[in-house]
Formats: structure tokens, sequence, C-alpha cells
């Protein structure tokens, strides 16, 4: 059975970093709590929404062209909400989506990477493109993710969106969206130092003795 191979302090700071990371956006991804009600307000049509559930209560379309209304937590898809498409879909909320989408697949590429890193040799010919590989994918990933944050971070909260929206505040699911895609930069940058460091070793290595 294959056993952890020995690593560096940058080795393993980067493995903590990018465990981190990586828990930390995957609950921003799956969680609906972007941007919320404050709670103030006695019942509140807009409760919270996501990148894939938005609650609401007793929401109208805004234009008034349709009577129905709609109350509870439903996926943002829902075909019933395509009669609000151009209201609950704008772009910016496209954007985020596509964005941080696009950072998670880097993110769980960038983990199974990460976890062939810790059982693989310093001696090994992959080794150090291994750790090029894992550094670019995880500042790659953490570009997308700060894009997402802050496309949602100018427009999530404007007054023409969702309704109410004095009382309307970006969420816990924002915030460690936020951390999350923040900590893949110096994830990434650890794993190229010690990409380098790595390199640097070898070339010692390789150098004849006098």
């Amino acid at each position: 059975m294959a056993t952890m191979a020995i690593k560096t302090r940058t080795g393993i700071c980067a493995i903590a970093c990018t465990t981190v990371s990586f828990i930390l956006v995957l609950v921003a991804f799956c969680t609906s709590y972007w941007l919320e009600n404050d709670g103030i307000l006695e019942n509140p049509k807009f409760i919270r929404i996501g990148l894939w559930e938005v609650c609401l209560n007793n929401f109208e379309d805004i234009n008034h062209h349709y009577d129905k209304k709609f109350t509870g937590c439903w996926w943002v898809f829902e075909d019933e909400y395509y009669i609000i498409q151009d209201f609950l879909w704008p772009g910016f909320f496209l954007a985020t989506q596509f964005f941080f989408t696009l950072c998670i697949t880097l993110l769980i590429v960038a983990a199974f990477l990460t976890w062939l890193y810790c059982f693989c040799s310093r001696d090994h010919d992959k080794y150090i493109l291994l750790l090029m590989c894992i550094g670019a994918d995880l500042i790659i990933a953490g570009l997308c993710g700060f894009v997402a944050i802050l496309i949602f971070g100018i427009y999530g909260d404007r007054r023409d969106w969702m309704p109410n929206w004095e009382h309307n505040q970006l969420g816990l699911s924002f915030g460690l969206g936020s951390t999350g895609s923040l900590l893949l930069l110096p994830s990434g940058t650890l794993f190229l130092v010690e990409a380098r460091r790595a390199n640097y070793r070898r070339l010692q290595a390789s150098r004849p003795s006098l």
C-alpha cells in the first residue's frame, strides 16, 4: 500500500491551503446564502439566493404580466421561473455562475493532482511538472473565483434586482466563496515555489562534485 512521501514545509503548507480552499469553495458553491434578507423586514418577498437555489415569499412578477406568486425554495432554473427569467437571471448572475463553476471545476482537478502529489516521490521524473500543473491550475481557479466574487459583489446587492434591496445583504456563502477563492492564489504560488526549489535541488545534485 502506498504511503505519503516526505514533504517540505512549503509542500505541507500548500496542501493545507488547498484543502481549506476546496472546503470553502465547495460550501459556497452548494449553499444558497450569497444574498439574503437581513430579517428585519416583516414578510419579505425575497428570502435568500445562491448560485443554484432561490427562496421567495409571495413574490410576484415585478412587471405584473402574471398573477402567479412564488413561495418557497426552488432550483433557480425551475420551469415555473421561466416567466420571470429576465428578472431572476440577469447577465451578472449568469456570469457569476459561469466563473464560479469554472473555479470549482479547476479546483476539483487540482485536488486530484494534489492527492497524487501527496504520494509522489521527489525523485519521480514528473515531480516538478506535477507541482507546476497544480500551481498553475490553482492560480487560474483562484482568478476565476475572484472574477465571480467581484461581479456578484458589485451587482448582487443593487437596487434594481431583488425587492427591498435596503434589507438585503451579502451572505455567508459569498464570504466563504471570497475567502476560498483568494486563498487559492497563495496555494498555487506555494506549489510553484516548491517546484522552483525542487528544480534547484536537482540541478545542484546533478553538478559534478570537485
